[in-house]
Formats: C-alpha cells, sequence, structure tokens
C-alpha cells in the first residue's frame, strides 16, 4: 500500500505543476524538497508558460519513486538567458527518482534530455571553446 501512496505524491505533484498549482506543493512535498521545487518550476513556468509533463511510468520501492516523464512546452520569455524563440518542444525526456519521508516527497535526483529540448527549440551550438 505504500507504494501505491508514494506513487500517488508524484502523480499529485505532476497534477499542481501541470495546473500550476504552487500551493498544492505544501500537499505533497517538504523541507528544502519543497523550496527548491518552487524555485524551478515559477521561473521555468514563466519561460514555457504552457509546460506540461505526462507521465509515463512510476515504479515505487521502498521509500523510492522513479518517474519517467515525457514534457512539452512553448518558449515565451528568457530561458538559460536565451530570449523566447516562440518554438515548441515536445515529449523532451525526464527521468527523478524521489524520496518520499513521513508522507510527503523530501527530495529528487533528476536527468532532462535538456539537448534535445535545445535543438527543438532551435538553440544554436556553436561547438566547445578552448
Amino acid at each position: 500500500m505504500a507504494h501505491e501512496a508514494n506513487k500517488e505524491l508524484v502523480q499529485r505533484l505532476v497534477e499542481a505543476v501541470n495546473r500550476r498549482d504552487l500551493d498544492a506543493l505544501d500537499h505533497v512535498a517538504a523541507g528544502e524538497f519543497a523550496s527548491a521545487a518552487r524555485r524551478w518550476i515559477s521561473p521555468f513556468q514563466s519561460s514555457f508558460p504552457d509546460f506540461q509533463m505526462r507521465i509515463v511510468d512510476l515504479v515505487a520501492e521502498d521509500d523510492t519513486v522513479v518517474a519517467h516523464f515525457k514534457c512539452s512546452g512553448t518558449h515565451r520569455a528568457d530561458w538559460l538567458g536565451i530570449g523566447a524563440t516562440n518554438n515548441r518542444f515536445e515529449d523532451v525526456d525526464e527521468v527523478y527518482i524521489f524520496r518520499v519521508e513521513n508522507g510527503k516527497l523530501v527530495g529528487a535526483t533528476g536527468i532532462e534530455d535538456n539537448l534535445s529540448r535545445m535543438r527543438q527549440l532551435g538553440f544554436r551550438f556553436d561547438g566547445p571553446t578552448a
């Protein structure tokens, strides 16, 4: 039962992100993780106001939930120092490992395919500099 409750926390986090409901974070996250999530989500949603996450898979064991997401959004404001391109990224893969304590998400480590995201947005890469 705990595994399903832990997966539900991640589902509720995604729903809150997709609804732009940062107050809902208090119901699913705690401590520094909740603060860090706010610091990440708010500016990202400003840059990509139609940003959406879709859950592909959730796997839970003990106090850990591994989540695979597909994310999409349109670049409408500055991101990483690059002004709005009005280009869209679609189905960019993200994988996060969430840690749960006392019925709340308290930590996460993730991998995002930002290279695919940047290419879809039309960001130019001139290669490495020495």
